[in-house]
């Protein structure tokens, strides 16, 4: 049986260094199991260590992609039972290929009413939004969102909302967003609209931010002292400078916080995410054949799009 994989061995552009390979399957290491693969997202998360921006904990050759869903095809004792049925296969190999093989205790079990679409996008942005709200909550507090209409923040901004948030702005670029974000309970802000963003930031005690660059600066520039700024991303492709002592700025990268989970805790994470996930509002899936991922890549990167492009590894 052969597999059909998107690997990287060289850092560049993903367009430009993404090759699909076909080779045999080896065998099943031991601990491991084995996962045929449905769907898998395209996500910021997928491409930008493609560039060579992480090279540092990047090792070469690797296959791209993060998250995904499939079926379980073979399986030590005691996870037989898992056989044929949809998981999540984490913590891996890279899932941009037809069959991954995984570590057998962190593999994720889909519950029967998650459809296959939303279990493929499970992991990075949920796990992302539940492990920041835990961190740096956001009950009686005014919350800013950057990269509004992204779908870390349409979670960050729905789950804030349940928690208690005070109230929640979202800023996006594309008018397209307004409209949805309004539906979920967030206010949108439009990007260009320096002043009210301005006015907004100035009684803001939490925000989360996707994008770095200018708009974190005027953002902490005009802040609460007491406020608390969250960066998890920088979208725009800049960082930024703090002018002042306060806020205080912290930094959030998931990986910092998986090695020190333990199976339960990991699991547990999920448990908590599966019923947060079915109750929220979430970009609907555009999806591509795993031979057209270049077509996928290309929807990826279009302004105002408002739906997630996803893989299908089998087609």
């Amino acid at each position: 049986m052969e597999n059909l994989a998107l690997w990287y061995r060289r850092f560049g552009e993903p367009d430009s260094v993404l090759q699909p390979e076909t080779a045999p399957l080896g065998e099943l290491a031991p601990g491991h199991l084995r996962v045929q693969m449905l769907f898998s997202p395209v996500n910021a998360s997928d491409l930008i260590p493609i560039t060579g921006a992480y090279r540092h904990r990047t090792p070469l050759p690797a296959v791209a992609g993060y998250e995904g869903v499939g079926i379980v095809t073979q399986a030590p004792a005691p996870f037989t039972g898992l056989v044929g049925k949809r998981v999540l296969p984490l913590r891996g190999q890279g899932t941009w290929q037809r069959y991954v093989d995984c570590p057998a205790e962190y593999v994720i079990p889909v519950p029967d009413n998650i459809d296959s679409h939303l279990a493929a996008r499970a992991y990075i942005n949920p796990l992302a939004a539940q492990m920041m709200l835990a961190h740096y909550p956001s009950q009686g507090k005014r919350v800013l969102l950057t990269a509004a209409g992204s779908d870390c923040a349409i979670l960050l901004g729905q789950w804030a909302r349940q928690g208690g948030a005070q109230a929640v702005y979202g800023i996006h670029r594309s008018p397209v967003h307004a409209e949805r974000l309004d539906a979920m309970g967030i206010i949108p802000v439009a990007q260009q609209d320096t002043k009210r963003i301005g006015a907004i930031a100035a009684c803001t005690d939490v925000v989360y931010d996707a994008t770095g660059g200018v708009l974190a600066e005027a953002i902490l520039n005009v802040m609460p002292e007491q406020g608390m700024f969250v960066c998890y991303g920088l979208l725009s492709g800049q960082t930024f400078r703090q002018q002042r002592p306060m806020p205080r700025v912290a930094w959030f990268h998931i990986r910092n916080y998986l090695d020190a989970l333990s199976v339960e805790a990991w699991h547990a994470e999920f448990e908590r995410i599966w019923p947060q996930l079915r109750g929220s509002q979430y970009s609907h899936a555009t999806v591509f054949p795993l031979t057209e991922w270049q077509r996928a890549l290309s929807a990826y990167r279009e302004g105002g799009r408002t739906g997630k492009p996803i893989l299908s590894m089998m087609a």
